[in-house]
């Protein structure tokens, strides 16, 4: 029998007419209250018993985390809490979940705990919350850029290229790790491998992306990447998904502004539609902040500081001034800071970058023209610049409590000064002649940006572990699930 769903249910304009709910049990009270959850909501649909003509063998079998199926008829209730309940007629149970071994109990457990039970989690109301909010965002993503006329492209897992001359790649081999074949140098001989050379998985599609860019105008990928960086943080996974558009014709200027439009409409696009979920967050976030000292707390609400990012203009500025702001800042004088800003030249941290949104400008921020030596070689080379301070047409967007959350640049579109920079960092022109293909046919100024999936998760749903805001989070020794 078609079965309708919770969120429809306490949504609907009409009652007293016999449905079916099909769902999880959250609590059981009395013998009588069923507190039926079947994902579609953060709210429970309050199911009422007729204990009295039900055999008291299936009442002992409802138990948090027992699957069923219910008709009866939507009333309006009359108890406190819930606008609507089901005066439930027919009981059918069509899962059960021992009491005393299913680990998500009605009560709270720590984030440490729900992480080990990865697979059960998204049954507590925080982690239905937060997947239920992916989601919007990964629609919101694809509705932005379809709706302007970019292409989809999904560019290859399976790469010999890395994109940011880090090195931190997982090598992919189908040769036999007890017995590798060798070449004349006694080296691994990589031609035997499946693919006939070195191969890793990726970590970024955007070398690939700018080539279907260079053809097709407007393109965006939204995929998986992959970083071997062994780095046990809350800011890190070495499975996570990448947007990453990529746009012909476009200067820095113009990557500066799409990345503003971008981020603001996926971010509405959210607190649209997640408003149940968004405010559920808030509170939980709320309670969190109030274990920790004063000076930790959060300055703002989980909606205030995604309205603050709605509602105000990102400031753009230099690295150089940047750097000025922060040398000369309250902080770096009285060495508050972890990483002090002594010279040009120094690679910004988190708190420095925090400190430019949340303290000086009290807004987000777009950092431009950073130092070249810093950046990745596939960056523009900025004209007339000094000697020994040259800078890139790089630029990174900051946002309050998270800091970096989109690095971009416009792509360095000269073929003998991309060449030059190659060699200088000791990448093979070799190994990427199809990248250097792109600016000896036709070459043209264009740009893009790489936005972490996650990242954006984090900052919508307030959460402050990455490995929370992913189904199923990949770190150093943890691939369970």
């Amino acid at each position: 029998m078609r079965h309708s769903k919770v969120k429809d249910l306490l949504n609907s304009d009409k009652t007293n007419y016999e449905v079916t709910v099909k769902g999880w049990v959250r609590t059981f009270r009395n013998n009588q209250f069923i507190a039926l959850n079947d994902g579609s909501t953060i709210h429970n649909l309050q199911c009422v018993v007729d204990f009295e003509n039900t055999p008291e063998a299936t009442l002992k079998r409802i138990n948090t985390g027992t699957a069923v199926a219910l008709t009866g008829k939507l009333v309006e209730s009359q108890g406190a809490g819930q606008k609507y309940e089901i005066q439930v007629a027919q009981l059918e149970i069509l899962g059960d979940c021992d009491a005393e071994k299913f680990p998500m109990q009605p009560k709270k457990h720590s984030l440490e705990f729900l992480r080990e039970n990865a697979h059960l989690r998204v049954r507590t109301n925080a982690f239905g919350a937060i997947m239920r909010v992916r989601s919007v965002l990964a629609h919101a993503v694809h509705t932005y850029f379809q709706d302007r006329g970019f292409v989809y492209v999904n560019t290859p897992i399976i790469t010999g290229a890395d994109a940011e001359g880090a090195g931190e790649m997982f090598q992919v081999t189908s040769l036999p790790l007890d017995n590798l074949p060798k070449n004349e140098e006694g080296n691994i001989d990589y031609k035997k491998d499946f693919f006939g050379k070195h191969t890793n998985l990726t970590v970024s599609g955007q070398l690939e992306g700018e080539t279907f860019a260079m053809a097709l105008g407007q393109i965006y990928t939204f995929g998986p990447t992959f970083r071997a960086e062994n780095s046990n943080t809350s800011r890190h996974l070495a499975e996570f998904w990448m947007i990453e558009p990529e746009v012909a014709f476009n200067d820095l200027i113009d990557n500066m502004d799409l990345a503003e439009d971008f981020i603001k409409f996926v971010i509405n696009y959210a607190v649209e539609r997640c408003a149940d979920d968004l405010k559920f967050l808030e509170g939980r976030l709320l309670d969190e902040e109030k274990q920790k000292p004063q000076a930790e707390r959060s300055e703002m609400a989980l909606l205030e500081k995604l309205n603050f990012v709605l509602n105000n203009d990102f400031k753009r500025v230099s690295y150089t001034e940047a750097i000025d702001i922060l040398r000369d800042s309250t902080p770096n004088k009285k060495k508050k800071f972890q990483y002090l800003i002594e010279e040009w030249g120094a690679d910004l941290q988190s708190e420095h970058e925090r400190f430019l949104v949340e303290k000086h400008f009290k807004c987000p921020v777009i950092l431009f023209d950073y130092p070249a030596k810093i950046k990745a070689f596939y960056m523009r080379l900025n004209d007339n610049t000094e000697p020994g301070r040259e800078t890139v047409r790089a630029m990174d967007i900051l946002f309050p409590g998270i800091g970096e959350i989109v690095g971009g640049s416009q792509r360095e579109e000269r073929y003998e000064v991309l060449v030059e920079k190659m060699k200088a960092i000791g990448i093979d022109e070799e190994e990427l002649w199809w990248y250097l293909d792109t600016r000896r046919f036709g070459s043209a100024v264009h740009s893009g940006f790489g936005l972490g999936f996650e990242r954006l998760v984090l900052f919508v749903t307030g959460m402050t572990n990455i490995r929370d805001v992913i189904p199923f989070p990949r770190t150093p020794q943890n691939a369970e699930f």
